[in-house]
């Protein structure tokens, strides 16, 4: 499949087959397509929290209005950011690079973030958002249907994993095999209400 036809096929599926399980090898193929996705510095501020306990799932789904596929669905991830991930050890994520590259970069990180919190928040959102969108698409790929949720209590579920303090739930992905397809396209924006070019008009 290429990343066109993903792109048009993917859609948001709430119904799932909740006896279908994905091999250890799927997973680990999904979670590898999903480090690739970018984040500003390389700081790779996003954390993959991947729910597999029937007990912690079931718990999930009671503070995310009782939605089924939460719990169905064969794989429930939660993508959390590390909101301090700019603060920790930066240099790791350059130590490949010419050595003149990092030199400018490493410390350019702790300016950038440094008494931020809101940007830290934000970088962390964006950088979710763009691995989220990764794992849909290469779910696509591999035969799977997902649903990218937020539709949840933020605070309750950072709670039930555990999150570090300086860490901050984004949204769910759900993966798994649909039992039925989602409804049709409810209705799309013309392009020209949605594309701007240069600058919005007076």
């Amino acid at each position: 499949m290429n990343v066109t036809q993903a792109i048009v096929e993917r859609r948001s599926v709430k119904a799932y087959d909740p006896h279908h399980q994905m091999t250890a090898q799927e997973i680990s193929q999904l979670m590898s397509l999903a480090m690739l996705s970018p984040t500003a510095f390389n700081i790779q501020n996003w954390r993959f929290v991947l729910v597999t306990d029937p007990v912690l799932r079931q718990q999930i789904r009671a503070v995310s209005w009782n939605q089924a596929q939460v719990e169905d669905a064969s794989l429930l991830i939660v993508l959390t950011a590390d909101l301090n991930a700019w603060a920790k050890q930066p240099e790791r994520y350059w130590r490949l690079a010419p050595k003149a590259a990092a030199d400018i970069l490493v410390p350019m990180i702790g300016h950038y973030y440094e008494n931020k919190p809101q940007l830290q928040r934000d970088e962390g959102m964006r950088s979710c958002g763009m691995a989220a969108m990764a794992i849909m698409l290469a779910a696509k790929e591999m035969g799977y249907d997902t649903c990218p949720m937020d539709g949840f209590d933020f605070d309750a579920v950072a709670k039930l994993l555990n999150l570090p303090a300086d860490h901050t739930p984004s949204m769910f992905v759900v993966v798994g095999k649909a039992l039925k397809q989602a409804a049709p396209r409810s209705g799309q924006l013309a392009m020209d209400e949605v594309v701007v070019y240069n600058q919005f008009q007076s």
